[in-house]
């Protein structure tokens, strides 16, 4: 029996947390624990002591786990190893689905840099009157020109991928921002080099060549909703608003002009 004034514990406390007697619960006496074993710990799996008819024992949380976000990294492991660049250029254009899901965790800033690159050093020729200035000027008046015009493409391609990584985060995407960016800058060079290269011969005001511009333009559109869709886990409508600004842009800087 216990002394007089204090109260009946039921069960046996001498096994309470596994720890010997006398060290259950006594006044004066601090409880440790190893890391993960405190009663109140948090994690998958881990034990957790609760009051039970009288008596602790050890369970584990219903929830199994508490879900911790990490920003910046997703929630699934990647699909597939890391595609080589020629693997990467063409499963854009003929399996973008299967292509934006296997590289949704992988940097490709070394082909999203180069094409884009290319790509701009190109795109002057693609507007009838920067055309003829080029053509017209003194090779070392036009160069530096071109090189200039290439980098302000590179440059305005990652400034509009970071835009569309942000918004596709205020969405609850959980992509990464570098798989995002890259991606997305492939994917407005590659689908707006038809469109190009008519333009390159036949001038940017051919019927023909305006045509392939809202054609590839759509096609980057369904492109680039795709790619937000897979690398951040979203539905296509909120894939489609992260990516609108950049589709927006595009049409301001490159369509339009054109016209």
């Amino acid at each position: 029996m216990p002394p007089s004034g204090q109260p009946e514990y039921f069960g046996d406390t001498r096994t309470s947390f596994g720890r010997p007697s006398g060290y259950d619960d006594a006044p004066g006496h601090t409880q440790s624990f190893a890391i993960g074993e405190a009663p109140d710990a948090y994690g998958q799996g881990s034990p957790y002591q609760q009051y039970d008819g009288g008596q602790y024992g050890s369970g584990q949380y219903d929830d199994g786990y508490v879900a911790t976000y990490r920003a910046g990294q997703a929630s699934t492991p990647p699909a597939g190893p890391r595609l080589h660049w020629k693997e990467l250029l063409s499963g854009i254009a003929l399996r973008p689905g299967q292509t934006f899901w296997q590289m949704r965790d992988y940097q490709v800033w070394g082909p999203a840099l180069i094409v884009t690159f290319v790509y701009g050093l190109l795109a002057v020729f693609g507007f009838d009157t920067a055309r003829k200035d080029v053509l017209n000027s003194a090779f070392s008046n036009s160069i530096p020109w071109v090189l200039s015009t290439a980098v302000a493409v590179v440059l305005s391609g990652l400034m509009m991928g970071a835009v569309t990584h942000a918004l596709a985060r205020q969405f609850g995407g959980d992509g990464g921002w570098a798989p995002t960016i890259g991606l997305s800058m492939l994917i407005t060079s590659l689908t707006d080099a038809p469109r190009l290269l008519f333009a390159i011969f036949l001038g940017g005001g051919n019927g023909l060549v305006q045509v392939l511009g809202w054609a590839t333009w759509l096609a980057c559109g369904a492109l680039l909703t795709s790619m937000v869709s897979k690398s951040h886990d979203l539905p296509w409508q909120k894939a489609l608003g992260s990516a609108s600004i950049q589709l927006i842009a595009l049409l301001v800087l490159f369509k339009l002009p054109t016209l």
